[in-house]
């Protein structure tokens, strides 16, 4: 569209036209008559907050018809009639249509070149609850909503820095997402930054319909058949703040309560927000066991099944092990139906009312459990060892990380069926070739600070260390 026309009619129609005055019902316009001379303000029904334009309008229409004499710049109409804060003025029209859907108010002045934006919105938005996949005994109880503008806020009243640095961009060649990079300028690593700032200029899509998902699978690296996740997302203002201030850079997306830590490395996964809100020693058993509970939950029912696929494999003090009643179903079909029906339950569950919920549970758990083993279909056994499998799956903080152990989980399973210990142990070396090979989004590396090696780093990954200057 190129800048704005001198011709006050000729801008009028080309905004009328492009914002869908008459043809959307939420594109409101009006005409003022300040000082004498036609105006015109386009907002969208929704967004501007009403009690400041009343205001404003009220203003305009009381000055006298001589106010505007000597004016011939909007931004000089601006300094002098204009209390709001959050304007500025623009020449360009496709950058004026951009942010008059974001929300701002367009005002052009017969006779005045340019033309204001006002940022007088208010987003839609839920009030900053504690998220319900991050929650705590202790500590803050807020979370992040779905507009970046509270989220600023949220993140600003932690970290009261002036090296704290909110970087805009625009994604999407037609949503025009808003994304914000949050990262103190004095501590974060330029290269880092500066390969970031590369990915998103370089990211070539219509709409970012998803958020952060849609920014992720837009500058992930193209290894679709590996399931670890390359990114660590948080609800919680209070970890994004400490990621912040050791360093690491804040991915934010609008219309998204999640937002994305960067770097993302492997171990960061070993990190709770309950661990630091108890003493460093109590936090540190905390961390460790889940560690342990996850690396079990990958290896525990193909490791089981390997030991009874055939007798004699147990020392006699195992032997209770070795001896699962008989079922209607092989014991490998057991283990891949029960690993099937868990995930038809977690779906089912999310699409089910709340007033349904508990029902449901009750229902669910029957179904797996009492009625399928006198049904013969399954074995006390399996139901054992799945149900630990899927209460630790909730040990871990991320989905996309327990939802990765299970795909390999499943693999490793039938490499042992099929292979007995030689696909057992193929498959454990392709899981450590797998993490090996992993590529992050940006960073020093998949399994830093294993390789390359940084035995401090490490040791702060894997022990909750007491609060101290360098360790917040």
């Amino acid at each position: 569209m190129g800048n704005l026309s001198d011709n006050f009619q000729d801008n009028v129609r080309l905004f009328d036209s492009v914002l869908g005055v008459g043809r959307s019902i939420d594109m409101v316009s009006r005409d003022f008559l300040i000082g004498g001379h036609k105006a015109r303000i386009w907002v969208i029904d929704g967004y501007g907050r009403d009690e400041i334009l009343e205001r404003m309008g009220a203003f305009w229409l009381s000055q006298p018809n001589n106010c505007l004499e000597n004016l011939t710049e909007m931004q000089d109409f601006a300094n002098r009639f204009i209390t709001f804060s959050e304007t500025d003025v623009s020449f360009d029209a496709d950058e004026i249509v951009t942010n008059v859907l974001l929300g701002k108010t367009l005002l052009l002045v017969d006779g005045l070149r340019g033309a204001a934006q006002i940022d007088a919105k208010d987003y839609p938005s839920r009030s900053v609850a504690e998220p319900p996949d991050g929650k705590v005994l202790r500590g803050s109880h807020d979370g992040f909503v779905e507009a970046v503008v509270p989220n600023m806020a949220l993140l600003r009243r932690r970290i009261r820095d002036p090296h704290l640095t909110m970087e805009g961009r625009k994604l999407g060649g037609r949503s025009r997402t808003d994304a914000v990079l949050c990262y103190l300028n004095d501590k974060v690593d330029a290269r880092l930054l500066e390969e970031i700032r590369s990915k998103l200029s370089s990211i070539d899509v219509h709409s970012l319909s998803m958020a952060q998902e849609s920014v992720a699978e837009a500058i992930r690296p193209r290894q679709w058949y590996n399931p670890f996740p390359k990114v660590r997302y948080t609800e919680r203002p209070d970890s994004a703040a400490a990621s912040v201030l050791e360093g690491n850079i804040i991915l934010m997306v609008d219309n998204s309560p999640s937002v994305m830590i960067l770097p993302t490395t492997f171990f960061d996964f070993t990190q709770e927000a309950n661990e630091f809100y108890f003493p460093p020693l109590v936090g540190t058993y905390l961390r460790l066991l889940r560690i342990i509970v996850f690396a079990i939950s990958l290896l525990i029912t193909p490791t089981w099944y390997l030991m009874v696929k055939e007798s004699g494999r147990l020392p006699n003090w195992l032997e209770f092990l070795s001896s699962p009643e008989p079922a209607s179903l092989g014991l490998l079909w057991q283990l891949l139906v029960v690993e099937f029906l868990i995930d038809v339950l977690k779906l089912a569950s999310l699409n089910t009312p709340d007033s349904l919920s508990n029902s449901f549970s009750m229902l669910g758990a029957l179904i797996l459990g009492d009625f399928a083993v006198q049904a013969g279909w399954l074995g006390p056994e399996v139901l054992v060892y799945m149900a630990f499998v899927s209460v630790a799956s909730f040990a871990q903080p991320s989905y996309e990380m327990g939802y990765a152990f299970k795909l390999l989980r499943v693999v490793l399973l039938l490499l042992t069926a099929v292979f007995d210990v030689w696909g057992y142990g193929l498959g454990i070396l392709g899981i450590l070739i797998l993490l090996a090979t992993t590529k992050p989004l940006v960073g020093k590396g998949y399994l830093y600070p294993l390789l390359p090696f940084n035995g401090k780093a490490l040791r702060r990954l894997l022990f909750r260390e007491p609060i101290s200057r360098d360790n917040t």
